[in-house]
C-alpha cells in the first residue's frame, strides 16, 4: 500500500523529494491510521463493491469503507450483508494473496450497526458464499464501530476478537465517537473519558479514532452548508476540540484521529466570497483546476482540511471520489514542515533549547514542538515530502492529469 502508487514515475520524481514510503494492515495499528488518508464511504448495497474497490485503487485511494449502517435502510440490512460477503469473496478470488491484495486494493473496512452484526458479518465471511472461506488473502482490514461508548465497547472488542480468530490474522477496528451525549455539557467529559479507559488496552488493534461529524450535529439538528467548515458549527466543533483533547495526546495515550465526514458534493449558488486565492493556480497556469474546485464548492472542503491539521486531525472521512485527490494533496508534507520536524528532533536530541527555522520565518523550541515534529515525521513517511516550491496545488494537478490521461498512472483512461 502505498500513496501516490497511481502516478508514473518520473512525476514522483518531478514532485517528491522523499516520496511516500509503504505500508501495509499488518504494521503497527496506529501507523496504518496515520496512513488512512481519503477514507470512501460507500453503501454495502453497492452492486459493483469490488470492480469500484479496484478501480478507485488505481486512481489514488487507499482506504474504503463498505457501510452497513446510516448509509442503508435497516430493511435493506440483510441484502447488504450478503452482498458483502459475495463481493469479499469475489476479491479474494481474483487476489489469491496478501501481495496480490496489498498492490491491487485499498484497505477494506465494514461499518457495522452492533457488535452482534460483526460476529454474523465473519461468520458469513468464514463459510462464505459458497461454502469456502474467503479470509484466505486477507481482504477485510478491520470494521468500524460507530454509536461507540464506554458501554458497548467491551462487546465490540470481544466481537472482534472473535472474527480476527476465524480470520487468522489481526482485523483492525475503528471506533466512532458520535453519540448524542457527547453534545451535552454535562455528560461529555464522562463519555470521552470512558471511552478513553476502554481503548486504552486495545492499542495493538485500533486504527484510529473517527469522528462522526453527522451524527453529532444531528443531536442538535445542525448541518453544515457547503461554504463553510465544521468548525463554523460551534457546538459541534466544541466536541472536536475535546475529542482531540482526550485522544490525540502525544504522550503514548493518544491515538490518530480522522477528520469528519465532508458530505458535499454537487454545486450551489454562492453566499460568500471563494476561500481559495487565484495565485497558487495562476502560477502553474491552470485557473481552470481553481474553476472546477469553485464550481464543485471544494474550496470548503480545503479549507476544513487545513483546519483539520491545525487541530491534530489526518485523514478523512468522504463521500466521492473526487475528494481523494484534495485530501491527499494537503496530506503531503511541505519541504519547510519537514525541515523543521528534522531541525527540532535533532535540537532535542543534542539537549534541547530554541533555533530559527531554517526558512528563518520562526522559532522551533526542541521540547513544545517535539510532539508536533514526530507527526510531521511520520505523515512524510506516508505521504511524502514535496520538492521546495511546491505545494497542495502541484499535488492535485499531479493526480487531475493521471486520471485525465495525461500521466502514466490511469491504466482505464478515465476521465477526471
Amino acid at each position: 500500500m502505498q500513496h501516490y502508487s497511481h502516478l508514473d514515475e518520473s512525476t514522483r520524481e518531478a514532485i517528491f523529494a522523499s516520496p511516500p514510503h509503504s505500508f501495509s494492515a499488518r504494521d503497527d495499528a496506529q501507523h496504518v491510521g496515520s496512513g488512512l488518508g481519503a477514507c470512501l464511504y460507500m453503501p454495502g448495497t453497492r452492486p459493483q463493491l469490488a470492480d469500484d474497490v479496484v478501480t478507485h485503487h488505481a486512481r489514488g485511494l487507499v482506504s474504503t469503507v463498505w457501510c452497513l449502517e446510516d448509509s442503508i435502510s435497516e430493511s435493506e440490512v440483510p441484502a447488504a450483508q450478503a452482498n458483502i460477503v459475495i463481493h469479499l469473496a469475489a476479491l479474494a478470488a481474483r487476489f489469491p494473496t496478501s501481495d496480490d491484495v496489498a498492490a491491487a486494493l485499498p484497505l477494506i473496512f465494514v461499518r457495522v450497526r452492533t457488535p452482534q452484526q460483526l460476529r454474523d458479518l465473519a461468520t458469513l465471511v468464514n463459510e462464505g458464499p459458497g461454502g469456502e472461506s474467503t479470509w484466505s488473502s486477507a481482504v477485510l482490514a478491520g470494521f468500524v464501530m460507530p454509536k461507540f461508548t464506554g458501554a458497548n465497547a467491551p462487546a465490540y472488542f470481544d466481537a472482534l476478537a472473535e472474527a480476527s480468530a476465524l480470520a487468522g490474522y489481526r482485523l483492525l477496528a475503528m471506533p466512532v465517537v458520535e453519540t448524542p451525549g457527547l453534545l451535552h455539557r454535562e455528560t461529555r467529559g464522562g463519555l470521552l473519558s470512558a471511552v478513553s479507559t476502554v481503548l486504552a488496552p486495545h492499542r495493538d488493534v485500533v486504527a484510529c479514532v473517527r469522528i462522526g461529524g453527522t451524527d453529532l450535529g444531528a443531536a442538535l439538528g445542525l448541518r453544515r452548508p457547503r461554504e463553510l467548515t465544521i468548525y463554523n458549527i460551534g457546538p459541534v466543533a466544541d466536541v472536536v476540540y475535546d475529542i482531540v483533547n482526550v485522544f490525540g495526546r502525544t504522550d503514548g495515550t493518544g491515538f490518530p484521529i480522522s477528520g469528519p465526514v465532508w458530505e458535499c458534493f454537487a454545486n450551489s449558488r454562492r453566499l460568500f466570497k471563494p476561500m481559495l486565492r487565484e495565485t497558487p493556480f495562476r502560477a502553474l497556469e491552470h485557473d481552470d483546476i481553481r474553476e472546477e474546485l469553485l464550481e464543485e464548492n471544494l474550496d470548503g472542503l480545503v479549507r476544513e482540511l487545513a483546519l483539520d491539521r491545525a487541530n491534530g486531525l489526518t485523514g478523512k472521512t468522504i463521500i466521492h471520489p473526487q475528494h481523494v485527490g484534495i485530501v491527499h494533496a494537503l496530506s503531503v508534507v511541505s519541504s519547510e514542515e519537514h525541515a523543521d520536524a528534522v531541525d527540532i528532533l535533532a535540537k532535542h536530541a543534542s539537549g534541547g533549547g530554541v533555533q530559527a527555522s531554517s526558512a528563518g520565518n520562526k522559532m522551533n523550541e526542541a521540547g513544545p514542538h517535539r510532539g508536533w515534529a514526530e507527526r510531521t515525521m511520520t505523515r512524510a513517511e506516508l505521504f511524502g515530502v514535496a520538492r521546495p516550491g511546491l505545494g497542495m496545488v502541484d499535488f492535485l494537478l499531479a493526480h487531475v492529469e493521471a486520471l485525465s490521461g495525461r500521466g502514466a498512472g490511469n491504466p482505464a483512461g478515465e476521465q477526471a
